[in-house]
């Protein structure tokens, strides 16, 4: 058995080894990704990084939807406290 693996003590004997096989083999066997895929890849990624316009646009629908879920917990309280229109 390969010394300095994660594998837990209560298992049945030999499982060990056939973890260690299984996890040596899918390591050696992992597909990797084309050349040309991790590159267009890493240009769109540093595009994305650098879109301030974007990062505006997010920040204004956090405020929005923060904003309108505040408004309706508040509703809700409201009526819940018998005040507002739908109070009873």
């Amino acid at each position: 058995m390969s010394t300095g693996r994660d594998i837990r003590l209560d298992l049945e004997p030999g499982a060990s080894e056939e973890l260690v096989a299984l996890a040596e083999r899918l390591d050696r066997e992992r597909p990797v990704l084309s050349a040309g895929f991790r590159g267009e890849l890493r240009r769109r990624l540093l595009v994305g990084a650098g879109a301030p316009r974007r990062l505006a646009r997010l920040r204004l629908l956090i405020t929005g939807y923060a904003s309108t879920g505040t408004l309706l917990l508040l509703l809700g309280a409201a009526s819940a406290a018998g005040i507002g229109p739908l109070g009873a």
